[in-house]
């Protein structure tokens, strides 16, 4: 586990903040109350892609985060995620995700040597 250095508060803030981009209920919350018509918004969101160098992106714990930020990029995007029905879609892709992501991930490792091997004389 990487340690989130405590003494800089802004750092802590960005860090919670743009995990919570990776919430397609808050994305919706966001668009339904017109965050994404706010110029000085849609700049802090572009600041924050800092956090997709490997340097930040060690700290974060929800990668989607970073996902939908590129895609908050979109307009179109960011029109549908404020539909109830889309944020619904795209939070149960996001849950099939998570569920086989693991499985996914295994899949792809060559297998372990069944047999350890001899020790020789």
């Amino acid at each position: 586990m990487v340690e989130v250095p405590s003494n800089d508060i802004r750092f802590q803030m960005e860090l919670e903040f743009i995990q919570c981009l990776a919430s397609p209920a808050y994305l919706n919350f966001l668009a339904i109350n017109r965050y994404f018509e706010n110029p000085a918004f849609m700049n802090y969101l572009k600041y924050l892609k800092y956090w997709k160098a490997p340097q930040y992106a060690k700290y974060i714990v929800y990668p989607h985060c970073l996902a939908f930020l590129d895609m908050l990029d979109d307009e179109r995007f960011r029109q549908m995620i404020a539909r109830e029905d889309f944020m619904t879609l795209v939070h149960g892709q996001q849950f099939y995700h998570w569920q086989t992501f693991l499985n996914n991930r295994s899949e792809g490792r060559p297998q372990e040597a069944a047999v350890a091997p001899t020790e020789t004389s």
